[in-house]
């Protein structure tokens, strides 16, 4: 890691790493898992899949929020850090344990949890680097720092999928629990290089109490979440939606609140910052169906099936998903759906075929019995990380000499920049759909890959970007809770991501599904477009 840099840096970076080691790997299985029906999971329909995992991201970002405030004022980032890792370790392991009860339990904890870890850990480095001698390289520092969490994101799938497959679903979640427990240590290693940064800055005047934030936020948002709950029919498609959006809102408004009450030189940047993190949410919104609509298409529209000369490696690598072709079990009427006919030839529901066989043509089926080995599906999930970690140098190398010849764009611009290469990455599936004939037959892995490349490439001009804006614009005795804000765009994105993806079933050419992100993230980017200026000026004006 470059000397140039803190040494606090790499103990942040392998900490952050093995937490998100731990959250890909049980989110890279959650939906298959949910999903399950021939080796002990949960045998749940997609749209509810769809709607348990889209709520289960947006919550687990939305409680940074609550971490964050605690942080600056109670708890400092140290101890927060900690008390959220523990936490998500606990909850992962508990997912190895049968029952409801044990499943949303360990789904709370795991929300909870991330809540106290997540904008902890990012302010702390973004406090490394004010001191005098970093904070010119702030910028590369969370490149860097996002580096470490895709390289977690990128190997945990290799393990998920080995152990799944070789030992069962409970494994791979213990698996998980024990990469976040490194994590712990390891940050507890390199605690001498910035327990300086762990200071709990003076409040103002105008900034309200702890116990009262908690009682403008939390009791509306619990009230606010049960009203959407119990509301006959749904606003927003399902009750967990309703109840989501709902609760968000009283949060939200305090964001809002904060804004309004703070003196003139930090109303402009908290300003500055609320605009970027609601643009975000569509960002969000397209980006975390890797763990849904994506991963159905890498799991029943993608070619996944092994060369003979590659099995052995592939084994070793634990790459590998069998599936038996069974004749009787494929379905009988049309294949998005999970039915077949019983002995009165009444259709019924069934969720024991391997769906991977129902874009195959009959010619190419194999025998009755036969195995076939495939790539495993969770596998798609770090293909993400694998182009982040390949891409990151190359672009921090072109921004690089970009301002040696004082031609940088500004985060602004970056972050435009990354809404509308996101919304190039739909057309490539758009591009896939007409490639497979609306998924009559297998589409190359290349589609998914490419992109998952071209939103890559978007990602790294957002995501980071906006992480690094935060510490550079936030009042420092807001940092924590602002980079809650920014947790709390990705938790209504993560939602929403959600409720786009449980309309899958719904769109009979999955082109237009896709066409609809893309113009999503096309209207998002027009939109930062016309805040470039406002946003340019107050970024100047705060040396940003």
């Amino acid at each position: 890691m470059n000397k140039k840099h803190p040494k606090a840096l790499p103990y942040l970076f392998l900490s952050e790493m093995w937490e998100r080691f731990g959250f890909y790997l049980m989110l890279g299985i959650f939906f298959l898992y949910m999903t399950d029906s021939q080796k002990g999971g949960m045998a749940m329909d997609k749209k509810q899949a769809s709607d348990i995992f889209g709520t289960f991201i947006a919550l687990v970002y939305l409680t940074p929020f609550l971490g964050g405030l605690l942080a600056d004022r109670v708890l400092g980032y140290r101890t927060s850090i900690t008390i959220g890792g523990i936490l998500m370790g606990i909850g992962y392991c508990g997912l190895a344990l049968p029952g409801m009860t044990a499943f949303y339990t360990s789904l709370f904890l795991i929300c909870i949890g991330n809540g106290f870890f997540k904008p902890n850990i990012s302010t702390i480095l973004g406090n490394v680097y004010n001191h005098i001698d970093y904070k010119h390289l702030k910028d590369s520092g969370y490149n860097i720092f996002y580096m470490g969490i895709n390289i977690g994101a990128f190997i945990c799938n290799f393990f998920g999928s080995y152990l799944r497959n070789s030992l069962g679903w409970g494994a791979a979640f213990m698996a998980a629990g024990i990469g976040m427990f490194i994590g712990v240590i390891i940050f507890w290693t390199g605690n001498k290089h910035f327990k300086h940064a762990d200071v709990i800055k003076p409040t103002k005047p105008e900034d309200m109490p702890v116990s009262k934030i908690l009682g403008v936020t939390i009791l509306p948002m619990i009230v606010a979440g049960y009203i959407g709950w119990i509301i006959p029919d749904n606003i927003f498609g399902s009750d967990s939606t309703d109840a989501f959006i709902l609760g968000a809102l009283p949060v939200a408004s305090y964001y809002v609140y904060v804004m309004m009450k703070s003196d003139i030189a930090d109303r402009k940047p908290i300003a500055a910052l609320l605009s970027v993190f609601a643009v975000a949410i569509i960002f969000w919104a397209i980006f975390k169906q890797n763990g849904t609509a994506l991963t159905t298409w890498a799991e029943s529209y993608t070619d996944r099936e092994i060369a003979p000369s590659m099995v052995a490696p592939a084994t070793t690598l634990g790459m590998v998903q069998e599936v038996t072709y069974a004749k009787d079990s494929v379905p009988l009427v049309d294949a998005q759906f999970k039915v077949a006919r019983d002995g009165n030839n009444k259709v019924v529901k069934t969720w024991d075929y391997p769906i991977y066989f129902k874009n195959i043509p009959k010619e190419k089926l194999p025998s009755e019995g036969e195995t076939v080995k495939l790539v495993s599906t969770e596998l798609g999930q770090s293909i993400n990380p694998f182009w982040v970690i390949l891409l990151t140098p190359v672009v921090v190398g072109f921004f690089a000499f970009l301002k040696k010849r004082n031609k940088e764009p500004g985060t602004p611009w970056k972050i435009f920049y990354g809404l509308f290469i996101t919304a190039v990455s739909t057309l490539v599936m758009v591009g896939a759909t007409y490639a497979c004939h609306n998924g009559m037959e297998k589409s190359s892995m290349l589609w998914l890959i490419g992109a998952y490349g071209v939103i890559t490439v978007g990602e790294l001009c957002l995501s980071p970007m906006a992480l690094s804006l935060v510490s550079k614009l936030a009042p420092p005795r807001l940092t924590a809770l602002m980079m809650g804000g920014w947790f709390l765009s990705t938790s209504i994105g993560n939602k929403l991501s959600g409720v786009l993806a449980s309309m899958w079933d719904g769109y009979e050419h999955k082109a237009n599904f896709f066409l609809v992100n893309c113009v999503l993230a096309l209207a998002t980017s027009i939109i930062i477009l016309l805040m470039i200026k406002w946003l340019n000026k107050i970024t100047k004006e705060h040396g940003v």
